[in-house]
């Protein structure tokens, strides 16, 4: 059976961080049983036409899944496992804030079968907390990670870097503290101005500067030679981990794999008839989305078939975040494109030459120079 990767979103948060852009939705009243059965619904939904599979990998992303039941949780992971076919060693990961109320939950989540938790620390600075607009002090994040050591297989927590008047020396200090408390994973996060946030506006007025940008990759350096001593090693350009404690989830996504988006705003790339990928997107608001879902039994707003020429870009902008890069065997069958046919040949010999791409018969591997300058690489490289 084809391996799938299955993306569940729940879209509410507490608070609207001024830094965010992703699907998220504050709402008074959470409507916690109309999302489980419009989630329920739409999860079969996607089952009865993309069944058998082996699903691999159970990722609740937000919005913040720790205000979800974890009734809730329960019934969705035994969903999965009925309409699929839930491997045994399938990595089913929960995203988390350390606040209080959320981390006293764990327990239940664990009980619910997760067995991978990914805490949003963002950082250990109060000032910085509450700059970020952050619900949990520097103790509570502390706490909950030693918590979710305690309670969970797997431990990951993420990390903003990049803000204003941050030091080398802070962010060390900052990464040696993290780093020490027993997590396995760690995903690191530049802070940047995203359109239609609230940091979007404070910053057009000029009320905060970010960091330069060789600073900023002083930080990204320092991150990597700190994660070093404690035993993670770098894997994909943000991320983190110990010898085997990869995000198997976002593997999937970064390998060019199968993946399911469930819920509002989610996306997917999944093979459907004949096999033909196609790229899946469901409508954003929640209440919309709920309602299209007891119409039509989901809320999808977007299919189409992707291009041969489109997958190949996919599979290298993914694939070459990774330490490892993109199989080229692989990369053939999935787009059906060689990788002459894909990208520029006359810069993809200049990034060989400069050092920052390395071409083996089987292997396109973007050096550790290569990986810093990948958002200019890319747009050139690609056809």
């Amino acid at each position: 059976m084809r391996p799938l990767a299955l993306y569940i979103h729940w879209p509410f948060c507490l608070a609207k961080c001024p830094y965010c852009d992703f699907n998220s939705h504050v709402r008074a009243q959470i409507p916690q049983a109309e999302m489980l059965s419009a989630l329920r619904a739409e999860l079969a939904w996607e089952a009865a036409r993309l069944a058998p599979r082996r699903v691999t990998s159970i990722f609740f992303g937000g919005g913040t899944p720790s205000l979800m039941d974890p009734a809730s949780v329960a019934a969705l992971i035994a969903d999965a496992a009925l309409l699929f076919t839930l491997a045994e060693d399938a990595e089913i990961t929960l995203e988390a804030n350390p606040t209080s109320i959320e981390a006293e939950k764990f327990s239940a989540y664990r009980a619910a079968g997760v067995n991978r938790i990914s805490i949003g620390v963002q950082s250990f600075d109060p000032a910085a907390l509450q700059f970020l607009g952050r619900q949990h002090s520097a103790a509570q994040a502390i706490a909950a990670i030693e918590l979710g050591a305690r309670i969970f297989p797997r431990i990951s927590f993420d990390l903003i870097y990049a803000r204003p008047a941050q030091t080398e020396a802070g962010w060390r200090a900052e990464l040696r503290q993290a780093l020490g408390l027993a997590a396995d994973h760690l995903s690191l996060y530049q802070l940047t101005i995203e359109e239609g946030t609230k940091f979007a506006t404070l910053y057009g007025r000029g009320e905060f500067a970010l960091p330069e940008e060789e600073l900023a990759a002083r930080l990204y350096d320092a991150t990597a030679e700190e994660a070093q001593k404690f035993g993670l090693a770098p894997y994909e350009i943000s991320n983190y981990a110990r010898a085997g404690a990869e995000s198997r989830h976002n593997l999937a996504y970064w390998r060019y794999q199968d993946y399911a988006g469930i819920g509002p705003g989610a996306h997917g790339r999944v093979t459907l008839a004949a096999g033909k990928l196609y790229a899946t997107s469901r409508h954003r608001a929640p209440e919309a989305w709920m309602a299209l879902v007891r119409r039509h039994g989901h809320g999808t707003t977007e299919e189409a078939a992707i291009s041969p020429a489109d997958k190949a870009r996919e599979a290298l902008l993914m694939g070459l975040r990774l330490t490892e890069g993109v199989s080229l065997p692989y990369f053939i069958t999935r787009t059906g494109l060689d990788l002459a046919a894909a990208v520029d040949p006359d810069m993809l010999a200049a990034c060989i030459e400069e050092g920052y791409l390395a071409l083996t018969p089987d292997r396109l591997t973007a050096t550790e120079q290569g990986r810093h300058r990948l958002d200019a690489l890319l747009p050139a490289l690609l056809r």
